[in-house]
């Protein structure tokens, strides 16, 4: 045989050897960090749900997914092990990079924005709901007037279609029938 027949043979074994080493390579990492786990770390799972880990055992692995809630998942199920910063980061939106001082305090509800604004504001609204009062009467005044002026005026009534179609020769039961449409 001539080597140039086998040259393209021996490219792919090649190629498929380095694929098939990587792999393994791959599965050996996550393997060891799957057995480095310690109570008390962050996780991610497969399935992308972050907890801390509770009990390491052979192959399972007790994960806490909320506080009080606590789950059994095989330790294969786990897909990353976490530092502790990105792992505060993600689940408790602590950033360790960001000063405290410098970041203002954003309160979990609205109602501490609003206590001071209702102070200010109560002596304006009662002086707002009095002017409301008296544009109101303004308006139902005004408008009383226009409709004395509108009964003086001629209006002349608009027939839209009733008499035009007795006009053409064609019946309310002719139409509803579909009598007039079928050509």
């Amino acid at each position: 045989m001539n080597i140039v027949t086998l040259l393209p043979f021996i490219v792919l074994i090649g190629a498929m050897f380095l694929m098939t080493r990587s792999a393994k390579n791959k599965q050996r990492q996550a393997q060891s960090m799957r057995n480095d786990m310690q109570p008390g770390s962050g996780v991610r799972t497969i399935g992308g749900m972050y907890a801390t880990v509770k009990e390491v055992h052979d192959d399972t692995v007790l994960l806490e997914v909320a506080p009080g809630v606590h789950a059994i998942y095989a330790k294969n199920a786990v897909g990353a092990v976490l530092p502790d910063d990105e792992y505060n980061r993600v689940v408790h939106g602590i950033d360790p990079d960001e000063d405290a001082a410098d970041t203002p305090v954003v309160p979990d509800d609205a109602s501490s924005l609003t206590e001071a604004a209702d102070a200010d504001s109560s002596a304006d609204k009662a002086g707002k709901a009095d002017a409301a009062d008296d544009t109101a009467v303004e308006k139902a005044d005004a408008a009383g007037e226009a409709d004395d002026e509108a009964g003086k005026t001629d209006v002349k009534k608009i027939d839209l279609g009733k008499d035009a179609a007795a006009a053409a020769g064609t019946s309310e039961d002719d139409k509803r029938d579909g009598g007039t449409d079928a050509k």
